[in-house]
């Protein structure tokens, strides 16, 4: 039995990629419940600090859906593959969706560690600097824990690190939480879809085969807090299916009857009409 609850321990803290001391401060149910409870909360005008000194307003990037990675700079694991992961997947997102669609912002929420000069090496070492429309950024204490706040964003501090949700949130035009996404490296339709939902505002949608199979594939893929993966679930697929036969089915029976009705109708002897007597 010690030897199970040790092994639960270590897979808890991969998982949550820190140590176990860390991740006994973090129940991932809960911070995934306090992630999706922050979707739909409008974030604040704070004033941040970004890699080259200078003040970044953050009510000044509304206009366009907004990309939130959250990272400390001093981190040497989690953080550095989420970055690498998300860039690769923001190119791809901007060749479909084009340069100017969204704006990305890389926030280190180590308050007192994440100053500009570590900001600027972080930058630097992910080739984030070049990027259009990608801003680097941090903020003092008070600052920082109210964005986090808005943002949902659970972590733990500990001597040499925090222990973390690897969270990118998404924020709609006028500043909203819209999104979660989490994991070290996601699918890319989870990013991509809801910046289309937001940035095309999805007036009208492509019904190629390929396009409609991706928005099945996204709306039939899950995340999973214990697992800390996004998996295909195939319940919803199929309620999607066959939920799409029982209304056809029953379509099919409404016009059925209706055109028996309507037979029925004209098949039946005109009544003889009376004359009124005056």
């Amino acid at each position: 039995m010690g030897i199970l609850i040790r092994v639960v321990a270590a897979l808890a803290a991969v998982l949550l990629a820190v140590t176990p001391a860390l991740a006994a401060k973090l129940d991932s149910e809960i911070a995934y419940e306090q992630s999706q409870a922050a979707i739909g909360t409008l974030t604040g005008a704070h004033v941040f600090r970004d890699y080259r000194g200078r003040d970044l307003d953050l009510a000044g990037l509304r206009g366009k859906p907004l990309v939130v990675s959250l990272i400390y700079t001093s981190c040497a694991t989690v953080c550095p593959i989420v970055t690498d992961h998300l860039r690769a997947s923001v190119i791809e997102a901007r060749r479909i969706l084009g340069d100017d669609s969204f704006s990305v912002l890389t926030f280190g929420f180590d308050a007192s560690g994440d100053r500009p000069a570590q900001l600027t090496g972080f930058a630097g070492t992910h080739s984030l600097a070049g990027e259009p429309n990608w801003f680097i950024a941090s903020a003092d204490t008070a600052t920082t824990k109210a964005f986090l706040n808005e943002l949902g964003f659970s972590y733990a501090e500990a001597a040499g690190g925090f222990g973390h949700v690897t969270q990118t949130s998404i924020l709609d035009a006028d500043g909203r939480v819209y999104r979660q996404i989490y994991g070290e490296s996601f699918p890319l339709p989870v990013l991509l879809e809801p910046l289309k939902d937001l940035a095309l505002g999805r007036v009208t949608r492509s019904v190629a085969p390929a396009d409609l199979w991706d928005r099945l594939t996204f709306l039939c893929t899950v995340y999973n807090p214990l697992t800390g993966a996004y998996r295909f679930d195939y319940s919803i697929f199929f309620g999607i299916f066959f939920g799409g036969i029982s209304l056809m089915l029953m379509g099919w029976i409404i016009v059925r009857l209706w055109l028996e009705r309507r037979r029925a109708l004209k098949g039946a002897p005109k009544m003889p009409k009376r004359e009124v007597v005056g």
